[in-house]
């Protein structure tokens, strides 16, 4: 439990992919890390992509970059329909601007696009929105993970390993 005083910002909207929510949620949790699920507003609980229900402990709207050490964005479908929502979008804008983690994996990349985070930054993502990170500026890379600063991202859900290993050693130092 060497992280227990840090805090995470975990982002879900409709169609979230499971795992990409799951194991990052329960890998931090074992290492005493307290875990928001914030959401945009429309619900109180969204469903993923194979079924499988998550609540939210509070939306978008009512809370800051900086209650956060870390925000993480999973990917899925949910992504895009996070970035139609203004305080989503803030909310990861924000963080990146204040130098807080931001982790995304898979589609989550749409939320970096959307937030301009990712101009003139080496990123990956899952390969069908490598055209969306690189028309946003982004120096996109196919690799398992990729740290560039702030801003940590992975591929796909074989990357899950690598990228709670990066979150945690990244809230470590």
């Amino acid at each position: 439990m060497k992280l227990k005083n840090k805090k995470a910002g975990l982002l879900v909207e409709d169609i979230y992919n499971e795992l990409e929510v799951w194991i990052p949620y329960y890998r931090l949790k074992e290492e005493g890390v307290q875990v928001t699920v914030i959401g945009s507003g429309t619900s109180l609980t969204y469903t993923g992509k194979y079924g499988i229900p998550i609540a939210v402990d509070k939306s978008a709207a009512e809370v800051k970059a900086e209650d956060f050490d870390v925000i993480i964005i999973p990917g899925g479908y949910a992504p895009d329909k996070m970035r139609i929502h203004p305080e989503m979008v803030k909310l990861v804008r924000d963080a990146v601007r204040i130098g807080k983690v931001v982790a995304s994996i898979c589609h989550g990349g749409w939320m970096l696009a959307s937030a301009d985070a990712v101009r003139n930054r080496r990123v990956t993502s899952y390969i069908a929105i490598r055209d969306d990170l690189v028309n946003a500026g982004a120096l996109w890379e196919d690799s398992e993970l990729v740290q560039d600063g702030n801003i940590i991202t992975s591929r796909k859900p074989d990357d899950l390993p690598a990228f709670c290993r990066a979150i945690i050693e990244t809230l470590s130092k």
